[in-house]
Formats: C-alpha cells, sequence, structure tokens
C-alpha cells in the first residue's frame, strides 16, 4: 500500500480541479462528483432556506481548523466571516451521492458538531429520506427538517426530483 503524498495548505486552497476536495492534515480527499438528483435537492434547499431569510451556500469550504477544511455540501449563516469561515455556521448539510455511506456522512456531521456548528442534516435524494443531527443528541429521521427555526418539509423539498418509478433515459 502507498502513501498519500502531503498538500501544504496554500496548494490545497490553489486547486481548480473537479470534484471538490476537503483537506485533512494535508491529504486531499475528493468528493464523489454530484448526481442530477443531488443538484436538485442542492438546488432546492437553497431556495427553500433563502425564503426563510438565511443565506444557504453551496460547496463552500470552511475551516475546521489549521489542518482541516471540509466542504458541506451547503452552509447556512446568517453572515460569513472570511472566504473559508473559520467560525462556526448555524447548520451544515450533506446530500448523499450513491458512492457516499449515511455512517460516513454521520460522522462529519459529528466534526461539524465539534467545531460548534449547532445543525446537521443529512439527505439521500434517492430513498428521499432526511435525518437531523443536532449537537448533543442522537441522529432522527424525520418528515421535516429543523435547525432552530428554520423548517424544510420533505415532500416540498422532493418535489422537483423525477417519479420514483421512472427509468432513467
Amino acid at each position: 500500500m502507498g502513501s498519500a503524498a502531503l498538500v501544504s495548505v496554500q496548494d490545497y486552497l490553489r486547486r481548480t480541479e473537479k470534484p471538490n476536495a476537503e483537506y485533512i492534515d494535508g491529504v486531499v480527499h475528493p468528493k464523489p462528483m454530484p448526481t442530477m438528483p443531488h443538484s436538485l435537492i442542492q438546488a432546492m434547499l437553497i431556495l427553500l432556506l433563502g425564503k426563510q431569510g438565511v443565506r444557504a451556500l453551496p460547496e463552500l469550504t470552511v475551516r475546521l481548523s489549521e489542518t482541516k477544511f471540509l466542504v458541506p455540501d451547503i452552509v447556512v449563516a446568517r453572515s460569513i466571516d472570511t472566504p473559508y469561515p473559520t467560525k462556526p455556521v448555524e447548520l451544515c448539510v450533506e446530500i448523499l451521492s450513491p458512492d457516499n455511506r449515511l455512517g460516513a456522512m454521520l460522522q462529519k456531521c459529528e466534526q461539524y458538531h465539534d467545531w460548534g456548528v449547532p445543525y446537521c442534516w443529512v439527505i439521500d435524494p434517492d430513498k428521499r429520506t432526511a435525518w437531523q443531527y443536532h449537537s448533543g443528541r442522537e441522529p432522527e429521521r424525520v418528515d421535516t427538517l429543523r435547525a432552530g427555526e428554520l423548517r424544510v418539509d420533505l415532500a416540498e423539498l422532493f418535489s422537483e426530483l423525477p417519479p420514483q418509478d421512472a427509468k432513467p433515459s
């Protein structure tokens, strides 16, 4: 087994290749390429959360520490302190891609909680399910996602997805 080449923070922040990547202790971890359902859910969430008076930003790199940068699918904040936020945001959202596993995304939520983020959502567009994971509590599967005053009904969130029985073209 080979080891991953270490990359400096400066080199990581200059990256331009896709997919987006996260950075942990000198190692770059590419994120899976988003699918159409993933992108639709991301767009719907930005719209639905924006109507509630918050900034919902896609793929914003956040700096949890000097050597840890993660890229939530959506970050929700009333204000952003720097190009790569160093202060915890209100909500981080992860949308599962086919290569993602729920357990890994919940572990990522724990990293957000350790940073100080009070709310985290994990959404599975293929199964049309979602979990909210509030700091200090256990993750729970819900029909309406909540984060403080924010609310998103799953029926409305999934309304733009093609019917589940539709065959891909």
